[in-house]
């Protein structure tokens, strides 16, 4: 399994997954639990939907300056 998850989207993923979590928490509903996926997605860097598209944000990760 190839990583396709960069650092900054596992942190995007992370605060989103959260926020839902606590939204759906808070208004005592079981979507509270589809946080989970974007979280658990953030951890495992990655994603099987972009595996399907053919989407891969580890480039972000990469050295861009001078060597």
């Amino acid at each position: 399994m190839k990583l396709n998850v960069g650092s900054y989207d596992a942190a995007i993923r992370f605060v989103l997954g959260c926020l839902i979590m606590g939204i759906g928490n808070r208004h005592d509903s079981w979507w509270a639990l589809l946080g989970l996926i974007p979280i658990a997605t953030s951890f495992a860097g990655f994603c099987p939907l972009y595996l399907l598209f053919h989407v891969d944000t580890t480039f972000t990760d990469e050295s861009h300056g001078p060597s």
